[in-house]
This record gives C-alpha cells, sequence and structure tokens, in this order.
C-alpha cells in the first residue's frame, strides 16, 4: 500500500475547520481519518447512553460525506494503546495527526501513542482546535502564570483575540483521502450498546438567539440559550466559526464560551482538581453525605420545585437550564452538606454536553472549593431563585406537574437552618 497518515477524531467530529485534518491534508500524503471508540470509557456506561447513539451517528454522517470524494470513515472498538500497535504498522503508515484533549487521562493516553509511533519513526503531530487558547496562550504578564480568577482571564483573552482573531478553514474542495479499504464500521449492538430515544438539540442556532442571550438565558422556561454544549464538547461545531459569531452578536454569550476554555486551562495546570478540592482546605468540609436525601435529589423530590424540575429535566432529557444548575448543585452541597463530587458524577452521568473541566469547574464553583468560586456563606435560596426566574412557575409546573394537584411532599430540610449549618459546617472547617 502506497505512503499514508492517519487523522485520529476524538472531540473534533467535523471535516470543516478541523485542524489536525487540514494539516493532515497539507502533509503531501493521503489521509486515512479514523475514530475509535475507546473501550475505557465506554465499557462503564449503561446500554442506552444517548452519547454514544450521538457520536455513532455522527460518525455515520462523517462516513457519508467522506464517500463522496471515494473514501470512508475507519472506526474501531477498543483500547487505543492497543488498537495503534496494530495499525501503525499497517503497510505505508507513516504516523498520524489528531488535535489536543487536555484533560489527565487523555494527556496520558496521547504520550503512550506518541512514543510508540516515535519509537518506529512515525510522525505523531498534534495541534490545538476545541479551544481558541490554550495552556499557557493566556497568562498573567507579569509572571507568566496561570489565572485563578475569571475576570482577569477573560480581559486578558479578550485583548488576545481582537490582536489574533482565529482563522476558519473549511475543508478542501479537492482532499486528498486515501481510497475507501472497505472497512465496516461497528454497530451499536456490537459495542453492547442500543440506540437512545434521548433527542439531540440541533447543531445551528440563530443570530437572533444569541443576540438575546443576555436577556432571555436566566428564564428557564424560555428557549433562551443556545443547547449547543454537546456540539463544543465533540466538536461536531467549530470553536472558531462560533466566537467570531458571539463577538458579533453579544458579549455575555461570548463570556460563556471564555468560561469553557478558562476551565480548560485551569484543569491543564491544576489536574489535582480532579478529585480533589482545587482550595486543599475545602477538603476538610465534614460532609453528612446522607444516602436518602441524595437519592431524594437524584430523584428530583426534595419539595423544592424548583430544584426538582432540573433534576427531571436532566435525567429526562440529558440537559438542564445554567441558572437552574446553579440553584442544583448549591442545594446540594450548602443545603444537604453532600459532597460535591457525588453531585458532579451524577451530573456525568446524565449530562449529553459533560464535559470534565467545565462540569468539575462548575461544581466547585457551586460548593465554594474551586478557583474563582461562589464564597461558602453564599447559599442559594431555592424559593426565592424559583420566584425570580420563573415568575409564573411555567417551568416547574412543566416537570414538577403534582404542584398542581396539590399532591407534592414538604421540603427535605428547613431553608433557613440548612443554610446556617451550612456557613457554620464551612467556617469550622476552614479555621484550619
Amino acid at each position: 500500500m502506497a505512503d499514508f497518515v492517519y487523522c485520529w477524531l476524538r472531540r473534533d467530529l467535523r471535516l470543516d475547520d478541523n485542524t489536525a485534518l487540514n494539516a493532515a491534508l497539507e502533509s503531501g500524503l493521503p489521509v486515512q481519518p479514523v475514530f475509535i471508540f475507546d473501550k475505557h470509557i465506554l465499557d462503564p456506561l449503561p446500554e442506552q447512553d444517548a452519547r454514544v447513539s450521538f457520536i455513532h451517528q455522527r460518525l455515520r454522517e462523517i462516513d457519508s460525506d467522506l464517500r463522496q470524494f471515494g473514501a470512508s470513515l475507519r472506526v474501531h472498538y477498543g483500547k487505543p494503546e492497543e488498537l495503534w500497535k496494530e495499525l501503525s504498522t499497517e503497510s505505508g503508515c507513516q504516523g498520524l495527526y489528531t488535535n489536543l484533549d487536555y484533560e489527565p487521562a487523555a494527556r496520558k493516553r496521547d504520550g503512550a501513542v506518541r512514543d510508540l509511533l516515535h519509537s518506529q519513526g512515525q510522525r505523531f503531530e498534534i495541534f490545538k482546535d476545541q479551544v481558541i487558547f490554550e495552556r499557557d496562550e493566556v497568562v498573567k504578564p507579569s509572571d507568566a502564570k496561570p489565572y485563578v480568577v475569571f475576570t482577569p482571564y477573560s480581559r486578558r483573552w479578550k485583548a488576545r483575540f481582537e490582536e489574533e482573531k482565529p482563522v476558519v478553514r473549511p475543508l478542501p474542495s479537492k482532499p486528498n483521502f486515501c481510497p475507501d479499504p472497505g472497512i465496516e464500521m461497528p454497530t451499536l449492538e456490537s459495542m453492547g450498546f442500543r440506540q437512545s430515544s434521548i433527542p439531540i438539540p440541533p447543531s445551528d442556532v440563530a443570530d437572533e438567539l444569541i443576540a438575546e442571550y443576555g436577556k432571555q438565558r436566566d428564564f428557564p422556561d424560555r428557549d433562551g440559550t443556545s443547547k449547543l454544549g454537546i456540539h463544543l464538547r465533540f466538536g461536531t461545531i467549530s470553536i472558531r466559526r462560533l466566537a467570531l459569531r458571539a463577538a458579533e452578536l453579544d458579549e455575555v454569550y461570548l463570556n460563556e464560551l471564555i468560561w469553557r476554555e478558562f476551565y480548560q486551562q485551569i484543569l491543564y495546570h491544576f489536574p489535582h482538581v480532579v478529585g480533589n478540592a482545587f482550595r486543599p482546605a475545602y477538603d476538610r468540609i465534614p460532609w453528612l453525605n446522607d444516602e436518602a436525601q441524595f437519592e431524594a435529589w437524584c430523584q428530583g423530590k426534595t419539595g423544592f420545585p424548583l430544584v426538582d424540575a432540573g433534576m427531571r429535566q436532566l435525567v429526562e432529557t440529558g440537559w438542564m437550564h445554567n441558572r437552574v444548575r446553579m440553584v442544583v448543585a448549591s442545594f446540594l452541597t450548602k443545603h444537604l452538606l453532600i459532597d460535591w463530587r457525588w453531585g458532579e458524577a451524577f451530573f456525568a452521568e446524565h449530562l449529553l454536553d459533560f464535559e470534565l473541566a467545565s462540569n468539575n469547574g462548575g461544581w466547585q464553583w457551586a460548593s465554594g472549593s474551586g478557583c474563582d468560586a461562589a464564597p461558602y456563606f453564599r447559599v442559594f435560596n431555592p424559593t426565592s431563585q424559583a420566584k425570580k426566574f420563573d415568575p409564573k412557575a411555567a417551568y416547574m409546573k412543566h416537570w414538577v406537574p403534582e404542584l398542581l394537584t396539590g399532591d407534592y411532599p414538604a421540603p427535605i430540610v428547613d431553608h433557613p437552618m440548612a443554610r446556617q449549618r451550612a456557613i457554620d459546617t464551612y467556617k469550622e472547617a476552614l479555621k484550619g
């Protein structure tokens, strides 16, 4: 077989404006796109995981697009480190191109694959793609250390963005792909999964929605958010295209994209946040971890309608409104004094847009333990939050129909008592 290179798709499931793919096509060698369903990630998941169904469907769409060029997408199921020992020894393989993933486990995996290819004299080329700025590109000018507070980070981010606007690069009109190797894509069933019935939000969003985002985003009964999280998570849309649109239409929306990158660089520079508080003192908090109350929270049966509506929306749809996410996270960690890691794991299991950096950052923010977090004495009042952001109770009545019948449980905790208990518990634990 003639010489060729692989382009390993991971969190960049698109042909348009894909940095590694464009670089591979410019290498002068034919390119074979490949995707690996990673057993390390898939094996613990339930058989009807909506994210796996979504990825599988998206891969079929990419494969269909590639067939217009007489090519196809190679899809494998297994452990990447083992599969690359086989793929890299195929006749003509000169190495691979891929885009960076900043999660600790992914960095370890990529290091092993890189070492394997280099030991065989093959190339391993890796690129920035899922963020506008990565790693050390937005740091303090005084000492080149990473920012741990969002506002100065965002100011520096925006300054760099204005200085060097990202360039969007569509797929070339005549890409140099390898001919279709005729390898069948594994089915969901062959990997132990079944098609999920949870619908996926569309990947396109109107300019009007982004332009009105800052005015509409806090009201959960309105269709005021883009729901593009899953598409950013798996790279089915280009962050560069979206950031350029946001910069023209609404700064509040752009700030949400910057929060995403802020948490990515926190995870990169401070990997201990996976499993530990960013601020070590917060690991001293004596959580109550009442399993019955945790189960009530998971099922949306806490007696606080806004909390319950959010949890039921999450379990049924794989998505929860961002304002409500803050309320339910604060309720779990402050009202119930349940370890934020329990909530983080539950969200990781159910969120379509689960992303380690943002999920971890959001939970640590809510619990007070993270960088630039809500102070420990800030305890969201679910009742006043509901009155402010769902004044007609439309959102709550939709997800908690018992409100209309009167058959609704009493609150599992008293708000004034729980609030004071949380403040006292945190204060005592943080004395050192």
